[in-house]
C-alpha cells in the first residue's frame, strides 16, 4: 500500500472519550466512502521496528482539504501515544484500503447498520453524498448506549436535514434517569429493522462496530431473507 508521512492538524471531542483526529492530506491520496488507512506511529527513541500501527476508518469525504479519522481514547500504549499529538506532530499513514464501499448501483437503497464508533465509515458516506447531492436512498440505524456515546450524533441530524433522501434512526441501549431521551430505545433486532426499511426496495446492508455486533446483525439480517451478497459488514476490534 503507499505510505504517506504527514502531520496531525488538530484534535477535537465528538463524544465522551471519542476524538477525532484532524490530519493534513497528502497532495497524491485519493479513497473512496467507507475505506480506511493505517496511522503508523513510533516509540519514543525506537526504531521502525518498534513502530505503533492501527487501522481506522476514514470519517472525512473524499473531496474535504483534511483526512479525519475517530476513535474511542483508551488506555492502550498506540492510544496514549495517538493522543499526545500536538499540532505539526509527524506522523506516516498507508492506504487507503478495505472494500465496504458504496455499491456501484446508486439506485439501491444503502441502509447502514451502526454500532458505537463503527459509524466512522458511515460519516464518510453521507458526507460524500451531501457533497455530490446524490439523489440515492440512506438509511441509517445507529445504536449507541447513550447520547453522550454517539459520536457526530448533532451532525447526523444535520445531514437529515440536508440530504432529502437520508433518515436516521438512533437508538440508545443504556439510559439512566438523568439522561433526557425521547427516541428509540433498546438494541437493533428484526422488528426494528423491518420496520425502518419499510417500502425500500432491494437495499444492500452495510454493518459495522463491534465483533458480536456485526455478526449478531447479519444473524438478523439472514433471518429477514436477506441474501449474502447483498450484506457488507467490517468488525472495529479494540476502538
Amino acid at each position: 500500500m503507499p505510505q504517506y508521512s504527514t502531520t496531525m492538524s488538530r484534535q477535537e471531542g465528538v463524544a465522551r472519550d471519542t476524538i477525532a483526529f484532524h490530519i493534513e492530506k497528502p497532495a497524491a491520496f485519493r479513497h473512496q466512502p467507507g475505506q480506511a488507512i493505517d496511522v503508523v506511529l513510533s516509540r519514543a527513541g525506537a526504531g521502525d521496528a518498534q513502530e505503533l500501527r492501527h487501522a481506522f476508518s476514514i470519517v472525512s469525504a473524499p473531496g474535504e482539504p483534511q483526512i479525519v479519522f475517530a476513535t474511542r481514547m483508551r488506555a492502550s500504549e498506540f492510544k496514549r501515544a495517538l493522543g499526545a499529538l500536538r499540532p505539526g506532530s509527524r506522523l506516516t499513514i498507508s492506504g487507503p484500503f478495505g472494500s465496504m464501499t458504496l455499491h456501484p448501483d446508486g439506485q439501491r437503497p444503502a441502509a447502514l447498520i451502526a454500532g458505537g464508533i463503527g459509524i466512522t465509515p458511515f460519516m464518510s458516506m453521507l458526507r460524500w453524498a451531501r457533497s455530490e447531492r446524490t439523489a440515492r436512498s440512506f438509511l441509517l440505524l445507529y445504536s449507541n448506549r447513550s447520547p453522550q456515546d454517539s459520536a457526530f450524533l448533532d451532525e447526523l441530524r444535520q445531514l437529515e436535514h440536508s440530504l432529502p433522501a437520508f433518515r436516521l434512526m438512533a437508538t440508545m441501549t443504556d439510559i439512566g434517569s438523568s439522561t433526557a431521551w425521547d427516541g428509540p430505545t433498546g438494541m437493533i433486532d428484526a422488528a426494528m429493522l423491518r420496520k425502518a426499511v419499510g417500502s425500500r426496495q432491494s437495499p444492500i446492508y452495510y454493518v459495522a462496530g463491534p465483533p458480536s455486533m456485526v455478526t449478531a446483525m447479519r444473524g438478523v439480517l439472514e433471518s429477514l431473507g436477506v441474501v449474502s451478497d447483498d450484506v457488507r459488514s467490517e468488525e472495529f476490534y479494540g476502538y
